[in-house]
């Protein structure tokens, strides 16, 4: 993939979820750096060649007014959306630019400030709308999803959801409000996800690893499936390989050396120990689809550090750069300190150095996975210029990783 016009962009991502709480489509946020103009056409060649038929929808959301009515004119119907914010629509020509992509079938989405609706004059032109609701519209949201739940409530009193069926909300800070969205109005999806309110729910018990992950790691275990492959789904679920890498190196085991991998635990405990350890967890299991896209964050920040240094074919250090990254949001989903939560492993000091102290030779990985997660790449550059990254290899990563970003994928390397 030519990444001559991805060294000119600062990029951002952020998920949409959809009603089962998969990924429906990646928001991408689209800066352009101080090298110049962006040629639409050749970064919409590119976003081809890393996208595929498996892959999420694309969002391109793009600062820019030149690249913006670049992408219209070259964009086609089944390439990415284009996101338009309502501001440009005050351009006549980006106007009539959104008139003819939308008459040769270009999907586009309607983007506007918090409280804000696309003017129906050109409503039809747009696919749908991202919507961010204001405080306002999120509490008669909220109370709206409270009176749906009185059986007893007199149609006269019902209150009308300001949430439409078909369209995408950010921002969107309460779990309660999410589930009215995605559960009850039929909302398209979600961008981003309420992390802090729904873990905010489990502070008074700790939460468990899922239940459908346990499931399909007994039956891999049952059908004797590649190593590569129960190592992966384990690594798809952050407590449940946090309790596993505890589990291995308790003193039930009596092993001279600690166990530092996901790989080296299964390798040295066997698929029956494995399965019965396993067994063990299922009764205790959580089957809330709320805290998927926690998992799936934590997971995906992991993916983008493996890729971002390029390890090759050392398999040993993928894996520790791996766990650096899964573990480096471990403190959420355990209710207690980062500190406290890696002292009780024998993990290496480079991956102890780079989440608690900012420091070592996963650092610069590390910071620059976080600050590719919306809102935060405006730091992008500095930290790419600080640590000699090139910026157009982090968004060909990103892209890679982002391209995969679909449920219970299997195969490729360690977490593809």
């Amino acid at each position: 993939m030519s990444s001559s016009v991805l060294a000119q962009l600062i990029l951002g991502y952020q998920l949409v979820w959809n009603r089962l709480r998969q990924p429906v489509a990646v928001h991408l946020f689209v800066d352009t750096n101080q090298h110049g103009v962006v040629d639409a056409a050749h970064l919409l060649a590119t976003l081809a060649q890393a996208w595929s038929e498996q892959s999420p929808k694309l969002i391109l959301s793009v600062q820019s007014r030149q690249l913006l009515a670049g992408l219209l004119e070259h964009a086609t119907p089944d390439g990415p959306w284009i996101a338009v914010q309502d501001i440009h629509l005050g351009d006549p020509e980006i106007a009539a630019q959104v008139h003819r992509a939308h008459l040769r079938g270009l999907q586009m989405v309607w983007r506007g400030e918090p409280g804000q609706r696309a003017n129906a004059a050109i409503a039809t032109s747009f696919t749908c709308n991202v919507i961010t609701l204001t405080a306002g519209e999120a509490l008669l949201g909220l109370r709206a999803s409270l009176h749906r739940h009185h059986a007893d409530e007199a149609p006269a009193k019902r209150v009308m959801s300001p949430v439409l069926a078909g369209q995408i909300y950010e921002s969107v800070a309460s779990r309660i409000l999410v589930e009215h969205c995605l559960d009850e109005q039929a909302a398209w999806g979600v961008a981003g996800w309420p992390m802090e309110d729904v873990l905010h729910a489990y502070r008074h018990q700790p939460i468990q690893p899922y239940q459908r992950t346990i499931v399909r790691l007994v039956e891999a275990a049952d059908a004797d499936a590649p190593m590569e492959t129960i190592e992966y789904t384990l690594a798809q679920e952050p407590v449940l390989a946090y309790r596993f890498l505890r589990y291995a190196n308790s003193a039930a085991f009596g092993l001279r050396t600690g166990i530092d991998s996901l790989r080296h635990g299964l390798m040295v405990l066997g698929l029956s120990t494995f399965k019965n350890w396993l067994l063990e967890q299922l009764p205790h299991a959580t089957s809330d689809l709320n805290l998927q896209p926690v998992r799936a964050a934590m997971v995906l920040r992991a993916r983008l550090m493996e890729h971002l240094l390029d390890a090759g074919e050392e398999v040993k250090l993928r894996r520790e750069i791996t766990l650096c990254g899964l573990l480096s949001q471990i403190d959420l989903m355990l209710g207690e300190p980062l500190g406290t939560a890696l002292q009780r492993l024998p993990i290496s000091e480079r991956i102890t150095d780079a989440i608690l102290g900012n420091s070592g030779p996963y650092a610069p990985f590390l910071a620059i996975a976080a600050a590719l997660e919306y809102p935060n790449s405006t730091s992008l550059p500095s930290l790419c210029d600080t640590h000699r990254i090139d910026i157009g290899e982090v968004n060909r990563s990103l892209l890679r990783v982002l391209a995969q970003a679909q449920p219970h994928r299997t195969k490729g390397r360690l977490l593809d």
